[in-house]
């Protein structure tokens, strides 16, 4: 299984077929959004979601990004971690602490 980047995802391969990904797109200069995380079936329950979207935050932390949580499974991620929310745009983090 390996982890591969190309410019917009993160993706796993295993034995050249893809199984899981996460998608980001730029929101405008130094902000990007986690807009899909998506795991094969068959792969499911063995942590890849969570190997994805790490993979999608240390980017955005070695690039000095904010991120816009849109699906799901990021928005799940990032109030499950008090310790990766600065990472999240200030809007986000308002919201998460219960803010408008």
């Amino acid at each position: 299984m390996e982890m591969k980047h190309e410019d917009g995802r993160f993706y796993l391969e295993d034995n050249g077929e893809m199984i899981g990904e996460i998608t980001y797109s730029k929101v405008k200069d130094g902000v990007i959004s986690l807009d899909h995380t998506y795991v094969s079936d068959s792969y499911r329950g063995q942590g890849l979601a969570g190997k994805l979207f790490n993979a999608a935050v240390d980017f955005a932390d070695l690039k000095s990004l904010k991120i816009v949580p849109i699906c799901e499974y990021a928005k799940a991620a990032f109030e499950k971690k008090p310790e990766i929310r600065f990472l999240l745009t200030e809007n986000y983090q308002k919201l998460l602490k219960g803010e408008n």
